[in-house]
């Protein structure tokens, strides 16, 4: 796999019938590892070793219905309060974190409202916040911390 931009983590792989898995900490178990799932559990160890967010507030890929489609996010953060705080659209290093990679995960959260949005492809990363009663976003520097 690709080295990331993101700080590394003493991970575990398995290979089973010519498949290579990795352990998921939160899930407590292996899952088969694809680019994106790569990215998906560097970024859960960035957010809970770097930014201090618990790992009991985070859930992997949580369904969502979309315009009466099942769809999923990758990773919904809940606050203290049980409400949802943020989620993170994680895409494969090699795609671009382009204007429809944005709207795709601005979709999910026009349906579930949570206050911040992340995407990352493992390279870099983008977080906003938005107000929904005013209906604006704001893109910040960096990850806020969990409080």
């Amino acid at each position: 796999m690709e080295n990331l931009n993101l700080p590394s983590y003493p991970y575990k792989l398995k290979k089973v019938d010519d498949k290579i898995y990795i352990y998921d900490s939160l899930r407590r178990k292996y899952i088969l590892l694809t680019p994106e799932e790569w990215v998906r559990q560097h970024f859960v160890h960035f957010l809970i070793n770097h930014h201090q967010y618990p790992k009991s507030m985070i859930r992997l890929e949580s369904p969502l219905k979309y315009n009466s489609l099942l769809k999923r996010t990758d990773i919904q953060i809940f606050g203290r309060d049980g409400n949802l705080l943020m989620i993170v659209e994680c895409k494969a290093p090699y795609i671009e974190l382009n204007q429809s990679v944005f709207e795709q995960a601005a979709q999910y959260n026009k349906t579930l409202k949570a206050k911040f949005l992340t995407i990352t492809n493992g390279m870099k990363f983008y977080t906003c916040k938005t107000d929904w009663e005013k209906l604006e976003v704001e893109f910040l520097s960096d990850l806020p911390t969990f409080t």
